[in-house]
């Protein structure tokens, strides 16, 4: 029988939430594709960037934590970075852009950053 170790749990537990944040990610930047098809006013839209705002939120509120274990300055940088991103959200929400291409390729860039 084999037990697993407590390093080999925890291993596996970062790179399941990796594999989740990944997903979230991917998910948010389709939606958003699917919102710039569709226009900036269309529901895609709302949809896309309720579920963005929400994403984001969450992961800036954990690399805000005490207890994350990445780097401080990679925190920070990703916390500026997801600040940006609500930013340019509420913009397309309250019609002061109509452009979904920035929010899309910085989230694929961040999305294909994780290891």
């Amino acid at each position: 029988m084999y037990q697993f170790s407590y390093a080999d749990v925890q291993t596996d537990s970062i790179a399941d939430a990796r594999d989740r944040e990944r997903q979230l990610l991917s998910r948010s930047i389709d939606l958003l594709s699917e919102a710039r098809d569709a226009g900036p006013r269309s529901l895609a839209a709302v949809h896309a960037l309720h579920f963005t705002n929400r994403i984001w939120t969450s992961l800036i509120e954990d690399l805000g934590s005490p207890e994350n274990a990445l780097p401080k300055e990679l925190r920070a940088n990703l916390i500026s970075i997801g600040l940006w991103l609500l930013r340019e959200a509420e913009d397309v929400r309250q019609g002061r852009s109509d452009s979904f291409d920035g929010l899309i390729e910085v989230t694929q860039i961040i999305r294909d950053g994780i290891q």
